[in-house]
């Protein structure tokens, strides 16, 4: 891939999506949509491709790897259907380090990242949105999406950096 950047001006906003199983979350769909339609947007959907330990370390990643394309073709079409421009890519096993692949290739101006609940994410268990906020100069807009229970909301980026900072959303 080459080099993807470009001004917000000239091409609209560009949005980064970072998501595993919940990638399919409606309040997910809703932020995205909204986020690209009002600024005439562009959306990089990237799935990293979980994997057992011992099915990595046994360098068994086909399962994984088709397993996050099946997810992304998904979220693809669903955006595709609502007028979304977006494209999609299976990224690296470990979500900080598919961020910054993605980063390398795609100039986003803003992160989202959707895990599940916090009793359920084992993003959340491991810091990744406060990882992710520190690391990138993007802000990033955290949306839990709670398949099971049909409970989802937005949580915006966090007051470490003056010009990150937002009000929460909530949608219930």
């Amino acid at each position: 891939m080459g080099d993807d950047r470009r001004s917000v001006s000239a091409a609209g906003r560009r949005i980064l999506v970072i998501s595993n199983e919940t990638v399919e979350g409606t309040v997910l769909h809703e932020a995205i949509r909204f986020r690209a339609h009002n600024v005439e947007g562009e959306v990089l959907v990237v799935a990293p491709a979980l994997n057992s330990r011992l099915r990595h370390w046994m360098s068994d990643t086909d399962g994984a790897r088709a397993a996050a394309r099946r997810r992304v073709d998904r979220c693809l079409e669903r955006l595709s259907a609502a007028g979304v421009r977006a494209r999609g890519e299976v990224g690296d096993a470990d979500p900080i380090q598919a961020i910054a692949d993605a980063l390398r290739v795609f100039a986003a101006d803003e992160i989202v990242i959707a895990t599940h609940p916090e009793a359920r994410s084992h993003w959340l268990a491991h810091d990744l949105v406060d990882r992710a906020r520190l690391r990138f100069d993007a802000p990033v807009l955290h949306v839990v999406v709670d398949l099971d229970a049909g409970r989802e909301y937005l949580e915006g980026p966090a007051p470490a950096r003056p010009h990150h900072s937002a009000p929460t959303l909530t949608a219930s």
